[in-house]
């Protein structure tokens, strides 16, 4: 039988990935309230660390880009500290961890901001059925527009972030750049209606992810920088019609800062917005010379045809990664994967559904 090129090692600069197999992001919503990373958090990153490379949940650089509860930040030497915990664990695994660095911008509620409006690119409130607060179920509000100086305060705050990141002892950051987020509100014509620097053309809805991708360069190398784009994604009310124009402009553009990998969210698994033919990797794979991570629904199967292909050299996986957390194990012995769970085990708020899955064992008779 042909082995399987998912356990084929790759080399990320100076990086060595024992796989291909990729832990995608989880919010899990583990680190209280005052957003510290803990032991608890530590062990759920170690069990998975046969993952060829880590992506942590999403971690909020600021207060103001906070929209998710008890979701953990980077933006306080208390959260530093905290990260330290899951780098010290994770680290002699051999197994890169790589931090993703969030604003939630309009995807948030004034619940979270002392009464403050959630921000955006441009005053496009979320069309969703409720976003959940500390004070409980809510509507979307419609954002606040980012003037010029507060564009560069969150340009700055993102710097920040990467130099708590490498304090932190990560060995990478992964901007996000996907899924309907602050960076993801510039980039799509949907939500950035902006008529000055940062608005109207492909060149000007770049820019922020540009400057903040500059900033984050100033801390790491760039082949220790990720960036994540979602050009299908319908999550928090996304999609535009000039989606396919502008993920393949992002691309190039991403490709010219060498980063070390572009993550794809290319999978309909969070929904497709329908407004035009499905993007594949095979789009972007004569653009960018990097990494190209695929992810969003993927099987063992199909995640080795992506990488037979050549169309991607990584993928990553979430949601089996929390009920297997020996998933490349499972994969790669064709042992048995357990189904993901129900929702609402996701976001408790301790060990169950989060570290209490155990790995497989076969029978001794098997």
């Amino acid at each position: 039988m042909k082995s399987s090129r998912l356990f084929d090692s790759l080399s990320m600069g100076t990086l060595h990935l024992k796989n291909r197999i990729v832990m995608a992001p989880l919010t899990r919503g583990r680190a209280g309230k005052e957003r510290v990373p803990n032991d608890l958090m530590a062990e759920h990153y170690y069990q998975r660390a046969s993952a060829g490379l880590l992506i942590t949940e999403a971690t909020v650089i600021s207060q103001q880009g906070i929209g998710w509860i008890d979701s953990p930040g980077i933006f306080t030497d208390e959260m530093v500290e905290g990260w330290r915990k899951v780098t010290d664990k994770v680290t002699p695994t051999g197994t890169p961890i790589f931090l993703q660095l969030w604003h939630c911008g309009r995807a948030s509620h004034s619940d979270f901001h002392h009464g403050d409006l959630p921000v955006s690119a441009s005053a496009v409130k979320l069309n969703g059925d409720h976003i959940r607060t500390p004070l409980g179920n809510k509507p979307y509000e419609t954002p606040r527009p980012l003037s010029l100086a507060d564009i560069q305060t969150t340009v700055n705050d993102y710097r920040k972030a990467a130099k708590n990141a490498k304090a932190a002892g990560f060995s990478g950051v992964e901007v996000h750049g996907a899924n309907g987020y602050l960076i993801n509100q510039f980039l799509d014509s949907q939500t950035n209606h902006r008529d000055d620097q940062y608005g109207d053309s492909l060149e000007n809805r770049f820019r922020f992810f540009k400057e903040v991708l500059e900033a984050v360069l100033e801390v790491w190398p760039p082949e220790q920088v990720g960036a994540r784009i979602s050009p299908n994604g319908a999550f928090n009310d996304m999609g535009s019609d000039d989606f396919r124009q502008t993920y393949l402009y992002a691309t190039e553009k991403l490709n010219a800062l060498k980063l070390g990998y572009l993550h794809i969210m290319d999978g309909l698994a969070f929904g497709f917005h329908g407004k035009g033919v499905q993007m594949t990797l095979a789009e972007f794979r004569p653009l960018f010379h990097g990494i190209i991570i695929g992810n969003c629904g993927y099987t063992k199967e199909t995640a080795e045809e992506r990488i037979a292909a050549r169309h991607a050299d990584m993928i990553a996986f979430g949601r089996p990664f929390i009920t297997n957390p020996d998933l490349p194990e499972r994969f790669r012995n064709n042992w048995p994967v357990n189904p993901a769970e129900d929702m609402s085990r996701w976001h408790t708020s301790g060990p169950e559904g989060y570290t209490d899955y155990a790995p497989y064992h076969p029978s001794s008779s098997a």
